[in-house]
C-alpha cells in the first residue's frame, strides 16, 4: 500500500507525515510537494518525495502515480484560485486509479455560509463525482489560527473580538493531523464524513483559559466590526487582511462553526488535547 501526502511540507501536512511515520513504514509513505528540495529530510528517513504542483496537472498526474490512499491538503489563496487547484488534484486522482481519498475539509461544509467554504463545497462534491471511496476531514478551526492574538496578549493587548457569544471548536494543528493519519492508515473510512472539533467555546472561554495559563487577568474587549478592524489595523495587520479576519469574526458570531461532534475524539481513541496545553505549548514557543 502506497500512501501519499499533499503539502507535505506546510504547517498540517507536515505534522500529518509525522504522525504516519510514528505508525507505518517509511517505504509506504509518499510525499507531494511543489518545492522537493524542502522535502530532503523525509527523503533521508526513507519517504518518497514527488514533485506535485497543484498549477501543473501533469506533474500531478505523475506524483499520483500508484497511489492507494491520498490525502488533498487544502491549498492557500483566493477562492477562485482554490477551486482550480483542488479540481484539478482530484483530476489528477482519478485519471491516476487512486483507490482512496482523504480531504481536508471545512465546519459543516455543505451548508455553511463562511466565506471560505465555497472552496470545500465545490472540491467534496468533485470528490464525490468520481466514484472514489473517500473521507471528509470537516477541521472546525486551529488554535494556531490565534497566534497572532496570544503574542498581542503576552504584549499587554486585552483579547479584542468582534465575535460576541459565538463558539469556535478550537483544537490544534496536531489533533487535526494525527486525525488524518489515523484515517489514511485505519480501515473503515470510505465514504465518511467527520466533523471535527475541540470542544464549543467562546472568546471569553479562551481569555480565561489565558488569565489561568499567563496567571493574570486577561481582559477581554467586545468590539463591532468596524472597531475591530480599525484596532487590527492599528496593529500593523496588512490592511488587506483585515476585512478577512472580520469576515471570520462575523461569521463565528453567527455561530457557523458552532457544530457539536465528537468525531475527532473518536478518531483520534483518545480524548481531544485539552485547549490550555495547545496554548501552553504556542506561549512557550513566542517566549523562546
Amino acid at each position: 500500500m502506497k500512501i501519499l501526502v499533499t503539502g507535505a511540507t506546510g504547517q498540517l501536512g507536515s505534522k500529518v507525515v509525522e504522525a504516519l511515520l510514528a505508525s507505518v513504514p517509511a517505504e509506504t509513505l509518499a510525499v507531494s510537494v511543489r518545492d522537493t528540495e524542502k522535502a530532503t529530510d523525509l527523503r533521508s528517513r526513507g519517504v518518497e518525495v514527488r514533485h506535485g504542483d497543484f498549477d501543473d496537472p501533469a506533474s500531478l498526474d505523475e506524483a499520483f502515480t500508484g497511489v492507494d490512499r491520498l490525502l488533498i491538503v487544502s491549498t492557500q489563496g483566493d477562492n477562485e484560485t482554490r477551486i482550480r487547484q483542488h479540481l484539478a488534484a482530484v483530476s489528477a486522482a482519478e485519471r491516476a486509479g487512486v483507490g482512496f481519498i482523504a480531504y481536508t475539509s471545512a465546519t459543516n461544509a455543505e451548508e455553511s455560509s463562511l466565506f471560505l467554504v465555497p472552496v470545500h463545497r465545490a472540491t467534496e462534491e468533485a470528490i464525490r463525482k468520481t466514484g472514489i471511496p473517500y473521507s471528509f476531514l470537516r477541521n472546525n478551526w486551529y488554535i494556531e489560527n490565534e497566534i497572532g492574538t496570544i503574542q498581542g496578549v503576552l504584549a499587554g493587548a486585552p483579547l479584542v473580538t468582534s465575535a460576541g457569544a459565538g463558539k469556535v471548536g478550537w483544537a490544534s494543528r496536531g489533533d487535526y493531523a494525527q486525525a488524518a493519519a489515523n484515517v489514511l492508515a485505519g480501515k473503515g473510512h470510505e465514504n465518511t464524513v467527520y466533523e471535527l472539533s475541540g470542544t464549543l467555546i467562546t472568546h471569553d472561554d479562551l481569555s480565561a483559559v489565558l488569565s489561568k495559563i499567563l496567571d493574570r487577568e486577561v481582559p477581554i474587549q467586545h468590539v463591532d466590526d468596524e472597531t475591530y478592524a480599525k484596532i487590527m489595523v492599528g496593529a500593523g495587520v496588512p490592511e488587506q487582511v483585515v476585512p478577512i479576519l472580520v469576515a471570520i469574526q462575523s461569521a463565528i458570531r453567527d455561530g457557523v462553526l458552532e457544530l457539536e461532534s465528537n468525531d475527532l475524539q473518536t478518531l483520534l481513541g483518545r480524548p481531544v488535547t485539552p485547549l490550555s496545553e495547545a496554548i501552553e505549548v504556542i506561549v512557550s514557543g513566542l517566549k523562546s
